[in-house]
C-alpha cells in the first residue's frame, strides 16, 4: 500500500493536469453541436489507455458514438476484470449559474474539499472517476503488480441512455468476456466513510406534447374560449401525484419490490444528518412520499419528476399569447421488478387519458433501463470492501443509490457478470448541475484504492 501512496504523491500533479486536459473537451453527447468534441474525447481516451500500458486499444464504431476498447492480457488462465466508464458529459446549462466556465477547469477549495476540487463539467461524472482506473492501471504496469487481466470499455453515450452499448455488447460477447465488471460512476457517503452501491434504480424517460389551437392566439380575444395547452399540461402533471405524493398511474406500483423492516433498519445504519442535508440544499423542509424517510424516498422507492417544461412566450417583457403547444420532459426512477418498458406503456396510456376535450396529447419515449441489486456476499463485493477498508481505515457500508446506470442490468443479462460499483464521488459534487466538481482527495484516493481491488479479487478467486 505504501508503494501506491508514494507513486500517487510523486505523480499527483501530472495526474491532475492530465484530467484537466481531458475535461477541457466539451464531450456533450446530447447536443450534436458537440459531435466533433465527443469523437476527439474518444481519441484522447484511446491515447491515455495506450500510455497507461494496455497492449491493445481500439476505437470501435457503433451506430452512434464510438466505444473505446482496451486490454492487457497477462495470462488467459487468470481472472479478468472489465472496467466500464463513459467519456461523454451532461450539457452544461444553465451557463449563467456556473461560477467558472464549465469547460475551463479550475481548482477551488471548499468546506468539504479543503485540499481543493476540480470544477468542470464531467469532473465527477464520469471523466474523473473513469480516469482513476486508467491511472491505477499505469501504476500496476509500472510497478509490475498487475495480478490479472484487465479490459476497458469506455463509451460515449451514457448521458443519452447508452443507445449503442447494447448493440456493441451483443456483438462482442467473447471480446468482453470477464469474471467481474468494475464501475466508478457512483458516490460514497463521505471522505471518512466509504460505501459500496449495491442497488440502482431503473429509469423511464419520456417527453410529452400537448397541442391546442393550430397557432398561437391573442389571450384577450381567445382567452376563456379555447383550451390553453400550458394550463392543461400543468393540471395533467399535477394529477400524477396524490396528496401523499403517491404516483397515481394505475398499475405503477404492481411490481414494486418492498423491503422488509429488517432491511430498512439496516439501511438506516448509514450516517445521515437531516439538518445538514437541508442546509446543504437551502431547504426549510424535505418533501416526498408519505411513510418513508429521505434515504428511502431517494433509493428504494419509485419516483416521477418533471425535468423540464416549456411553451408560449418566455422572453423579456410581456406577450399576451395562448400557446399552440406545451411540452414537458418527465423521468420516472424505478425500483427492482419494475420493467421500464411496461412503465412507459402505463404512463402513456394514463397520461393520454387525462387530456380534456380541446387538446391532443403525444408521448414520446426517449430511453430507459432496469433497476439492479448486487449481492453483498460475492467475491467482487468482498474484494471492494477489503480495498476500501485498507485505504480508508474503516469498512464500507452497503447502500442503495437513487441514480440509474441501466447498462448494469444489460451486462448481467448479456455477459452473465456481476458488477461492482466502487464510487468515489460525494452527493455535494453537483453532478448534472452547474458547478460540478470532484475532490482532489477523492480522485487520488480512488487511484490508491483500485489496485487493491485487483489484488484482493485475485486472492479471493483462488
Amino acid at each position: 500500500m505504501e508503494n501506491i501512496k508514494a507513486y500517487v504523491q510523486q505523480h499527483k500533479d501530472r495526474f491532475i493536469n492530465e484530467l484537466i486536459e481531458l475535461l477541457k473537451i466539451p464531450s456533450v453527447s446530447a447536443d450534436t453541436a458537440y459531435s466533433h468534441d465527443v469523437f476527439e474525447t474518444a481519441d484522447a481516451v484511446k491515447a491515455s489507455l495506450e500510455k497507461a500500458g494496455c497492449d491493445f486499444v481500439e476505437i470501435c464504431d457503433t451506430p452512434g458514438y464510438p466505444i473505446v476498447y482496451g486490454e492487457k492480457i497477462i495470462d488467459p488462465s487468470l481472472p479478468t476484470v472489465l472496467v466500464y466508464g463513459h467519456y461523454d458529459v451532461q450539457p452544461p446549462d444553465p451557463m449563467e449559474l456556473w461560477t467558472s466556465p464549465p469547460f475551463e477547469p479550475v481548482i477551488k477549495k471548499t468546506e468539504i474539499h479543503p485540499e481543493g476540487a476540480i470544477f468542470a463539467r464531467g469532473s465527477c461524472d464520469d471523466k474523473g472517476q473513469m480516469y482513476m482506473h486508467v491511472k491505477a492501471l499505469e501504476y500496476m504496469v509500472q510497478s509490475n503488480t498487475l495480478p490479472c487481466n484487465v479490459k476497458f470499455m469506455i463509451e460515449g453515450e451514457e448521458e443519452i441512455g447508452s443507445k449503442s452499448l447494447s448493440w456493441f455488447v451483443e456483438r462482442n460477447q467473447e471480446k468482453l468476456k470477464n469474471d467481474v465488471i468494475l464501475i466508478s460512476d457512483t458516490g460514497m457517503i463521505s471522505n471518512q466513510q466509504p460505501s459500496i452501491t449495491t442497488g440502482l434504480r431503473g429509469l423511464s424517460y419520456v417527453e410529452v406534447e400537448v397541442t391546442g389551437p393550430n397557432r398561437d392566439l391573442h389571450s384577450g380575444l381567445y382567452g376563456g374560449a379555447v383550451a390553453n395547452p400550458i394550463n392543461v399540461l400543468a393540471k395533467m402533471i399535477a394529477s400524477l401525484h396524490d396528496e401523499n405524493n403517491h404516483i397515481t398511474i394505475p398499475g405503477f406500483y404492481d411490481n414494486v419490490a418492498e423491503l422488509s423492516l429488517e432491511e430498512r433498519a439496516e439501511m438506516a445504519k448509514a450516517p445521515f444528518n437531516l439538518e445538514n442535508y437541508k442546509k446543504a440544499l437551502d431547504l426549510n423542509d424535505v418533501y416526498g412520499e408519505s411513510g418513508y424517510v429521505t434515504n428511502e424516498r431517494n433509493s428504494i422507492r419509485p419516483t416521477l419528476d418533471v425535468n423540464g417544461i416549456w411553451g408560449g412566450y418566455t422572453g423579456e417583457g410581456a406577450k399576451t399569447v395562448i400557446a399552440s403547444k406545451a411540452f414537458a420532459k418527465i423521468s420516472m426512477r424505478l425500483v427492482p421488478n419494475q420493467d421500464w418498458e411496461e412503465i412507459t406503456e402505463l404512463f402513456t396510456k394514463h397520461f393520454t387519458s387525462l387530456a380534456p376535450a380541446g387538446v391532443t396529447v403525444k408521448v414520446k419515449p426517449h430511453h430507459g433501463g432496469q433497476g439492479y441489486v448486487t449481492p453483498t456476499n460475492s467475491i467482487g463485493y468482498k474484494a471492494a470492501n477489503m480495498a476500501y477498508t485498507e485505504t480508508f481505515g474503516v469498512p464500507a457500508i452497503p447502500v442503495r443509490s437513487g441514480g440509474s446506470i441501466p447498462i448494469v442490468a444489460l451486462f448481467e443479462k448479456e455477459l452473465k457478470s456481476k458488477t461492482i460499483l466502487m464510487g468515489f464521488g460525494l452527493d455535494s459534487d453537483a453532478i448534472h448541475s452547474p458547478n460540478e466538481h470532484f475532490g482532489i482527495f477523492n480522485y487520488l484516493k480512488g487511484i490508491e484504492t483500485i489496485p487493491l481491488f485487483y489484488k484482493y479479487f485475485v486472492e479471493l478467486s483462488k
